[in-house]
């Protein structure tokens, strides 16, 4: 058998199982975060989780479907190594790369949310007060001093 079909299937099955890995961790590890994003909506929450996941498989098996092809010929058990972490490495950026680009939106979203969920004021301000003059001497509470 040639050696470059022996690296071709080695990467396949090594990137396709990073995928399902990373894939498998980060949904069961996210569900609890995108709970918090979406305000408790745990039904939601695993929908979207869900896509996210069918997604993150997409746009990877596609990449490494694609990135599969390559020009030279391997011909020694180095150039085997060598190609499969050439190779790999790429998937593994691009693994790592969708994972902070997912984070980072979700984060945003959860900002927004925690912005939406902060107390407001009881009472809307009614008045502004302006500021003293210089000079004029000041009581409590920012009245002016008795005798003036």
């Amino acid at each position: 058998m040639d050696l470059t079909v022996v690296a071709y299937v080695v990467y396949l099955l090594t990137s396709v199982g990073l995928t399902v890995w990373v894939a498998r961790t980060l949904s069961r590890n996210g569900r609890v975060f995108l709970a918090d994003v979406l305000h408790g909506n745990e039904k939601l929450a695993e929908a979207v989780n869900h896509l996210l996941v069918v997604g993150f498989y997409l746009v990877n098996l596609g990449f490494v479907a694609l990135y599969l092809e390559d020009d030279a010929t391997i011909t020694t058990a180095r150039g085997v190594f060598e190609a499969l972490s050439q190779k790999l490495g790429v998937v593994l950026l691009v693994i790592g790369g969708m994972h902070l680009a997912n984070v980072y939106a979700l984060n945003k979203f959860r900002r927004r949310g925690m912005q939406e969920r902060a107390p407001k004021p009881p009472v809307a301000p009614t008045a502004q007060v302006p500021p003293q003059a210089y000079g004029v001497p000041q009581g409590p509470w920012g009245a002016p001093a008795a005798g003036r």
